[in-house]
């Protein structure tokens, strides 16, 4: 983690490589190409204003006013082209950075979200840490990051390659003496940038070293507390009524000390690079004067020289000097690929573990769920459900009993197709005309027309038909606030949650419906009302529960009782028509 190895770079191009031979490759190719000409002609007019340097300083030496204003005319055409080069290049970089960005995003957003894999990261106990944190934050840094230090590392050779030459012309006009003797070195002034180059980066390499693992943990510990954070603002009733503020500010300040704790050797790491780079560089302004200054004090350089060489030598030091001056930058980039890297690498292994856990095979067979021969387990391997085999027919009705944590509601995740963890054979009724409701609703962001219209309902619905549905579930007090975009999940009872998944199921009208105790937060009579409107609306639905009251039992043909330990019983209660 705490090298630029090929290891690593192979992380960097897996990354990024996608979006290069993808769709959107040829504007890609042609923003950076404009950019690539751009970062040419800047390092071309900065070496135009280092030439420059010397009839400007020569006319300002002998007083040569003519001189003085031809050359502040070449400066102002050369300083307008810089700055337009400068400006067009930060804009041109940024137009592909916005685009690269939304190209990942999308990209990173199918594979998480597509066949469920943010939900098998969890269940497979995955040590990905904040997946949002990634999406959200360490795209947009990898790709700020890379064109960034990609574009500077591609200046700082094309400047090196530029100011070379020049450095080494202007070498030969130099005069070493030694030992009472004058000597002219070939290329004098380019190995001197060389070596103090070279043994700058080797210092800031081993001081700056630690700050990528530093980064990379910084990071971490951020988004856990943010994580922690947005749990209380999440669950506000919840801690309010446990009376749990003690507890959470522990946590936080907990999580809190790991970032305080990093940050700190961050600080006296960062301290240490800081002194040496900040030396390194101001030794750099004057190092270029301490080597010409013996040819200068023997009158065989003019001001005007002095000046192109310190300009020169400071192109090709500097250039030399990338990793000295960008080496921060360099380590929290190399913190973003490696987390980067490792999510896509879960990812990848979530995509080849889950289906490969157990044997279970899914079938979409028209208007029948039919399970052969099922066998479920927890994560831990503890059996939940051994060889079970059921037919259910359309307009059939079963409720699934049992102790909790007996395996009802996973059996219900392995008919949805969820669950990894088993064996058998699941056929079912295609997903687009089934709808499966947890106890605790899912109320998305946004209004409640956005909350009742989730996940397949009709977006031009219209009010009178979604004022219907509240009436029907008792909530009529919401139609006025339809378009509210309001915190709904906190302002709404648990009870209110749940008549709000039976308005859902009033308008989107699915054929096959699996409630998971999706009740359990009313009373009997309010239970009853529910379920009979069902009965009335949606009469040739199937309906599929899981519950524990002994008064479901008259809304459902068959009963399915689990122990357990893996075994169960198939039952038809005497059934009562519901008033």
């Amino acid at each position: 983690m705490e090298k630029f190895n090929r290891a690593f770079f192979r992380d960097v191009w897996r990354i990024m490589s996608p979006y290069w031979k993808g769709k959107e490759r040829w504007s890609a190719y042609g923003l950076i190409a404009v950019v690539v000409g751009l970062t040419f002609a800047i390092v071309y007019l900065n070496v135009r204003i280092t030439i420059w340097y010397r009839g400007f300083y020569d006319a300002l030496q002998h007083y040569d006013e003519p001189g003085f204003w031809r050359d502040m005319l070449t400066f102002g055409w050369l300083a307008a082209l810089f700055i337009f080069s400068s400006v067009y290049r930060t804009y041109l970089r940024e137009m592909l950075e916005i685009r690269w960005r939304r190209w990942m995003t999308r990209s990173y957003l199918t594979h998480w979200l597509g066949l469920r894999t943010y939900y098998h990261m969890q269940i497979l106990s995955d040590t990905t840490d904040n997946p949002d944190q990634r999406i959200a934050d360490d795209i947009s840094a990898f790709i700020r990051g890379t064109l960034q230090i990609t574009l500077g590392l591609l200046s700082a050779i094309v400047t090196i390659g530029s100011y070379i030459g020049l450095l080494w012309a202007l070498s030969s006009r130099l005069i070493v003496p030694f030992e009472g003797q004058d000597w002219t070195i070939s290329g004098y002034l380019v190995w001197a940038a060389l070596i103090y180059s070279a043994i700058g980066t080797a210092l800031i390499t081993r001081i700056g070293r630690p700050l990528i693992g530093l980064n990379f943990n910084q990071q971490r510990f951020d988004a856990d507390f943010r994580f922690g954070l947005v749990r209380v603002r999440e669950n506000p009733e919840s801690i309010a009524l446990y009376g749990g503020e003690e507890h959470e500010h522990r946590t936080l300040m907990g999580r809190f000390a790991q970032i305080f704790t990093n940050y700190w050797r961050i600080m006296v790491r960062t301290k240490l690079l800081n002194w040496f780079s900040s030396g390194y560089s101001q030794i750099a302004i004057i190092f270029p004067f301490l080597v010409v200054a013996p040819s200068y004090f023997l009158a065989h350089l003019g001001l005007g020289l002095i000046i192109e060489v310190s300009s020169a030598f400071g192109g090709v030091q500097g250039g030399l000097s990338y990793i000295v001056t960008s080496y921060s930058e360099l380590a929290v980039w190399h913190a973003v690929v490696d987390r980067l890297s490792g999510f896509t690498q879960h990812i990848e292994q979530t995509h080849q573990r889950a289906p490969g856990v157990g044997h279970i095979t899914h079938a979409d067979d028209g208007n029948l769920l039919y399970v052969e021969r099922l066998t479920l387990q927890a994560p831990d391997g503890r059996p939940l459900l051994t060889d079970l085999s059921l037919r259910v027919t359309p307009g059939d009705s079963m409720l699934l009993t049992g102790p909790s944590g007996s395996g009802k509601s996973t059996l219900l995740r392995a008919v949805a197709g969820i669950w990894p963890f088993g064996n058998g054979k699941i056929g079912r009724p295609p997903r687009r005309e089934s709808l499966f409701l947890p106890q605790k609703p899912y109320l998305p962001l946004g209004s409640l027309r956005d909350i009742l219209l989730y996940p397949h309902g009709s977006a031009d619905t219209s009010t009178e038909v979604l004022s219907g549905a509240l009436r029907a579930v008792n909530l009529e007090r919401l139609i006025p606030a339809l378009d509210e975009d309001r915190p709904w999940s906190l302002i709404l009872s648990l009870g209110e949650q749940q008549r709000l998944a039976f308005a859902r199921i009033l308008l989107q009208k699915p054929r096959w419906i699996y409630m998971d105790e999706a009740t359990s937060a009313l009373d009997e009579s309010a239970e009853e009302d529910l379920y009979t409107l069902l009965r009335r609306e949606l009469p040739d639905s199937t309906v599929i529960s899981v519950g524990h009251r002994s008064t479901l039992l008259q809304y459902h043909r068959m009963r399915l009782s689990l122990d357990g330990a893996g075994g169960w019983t198939m039952a038809t209660p005497e059934a009562r028509a519901a008033p």
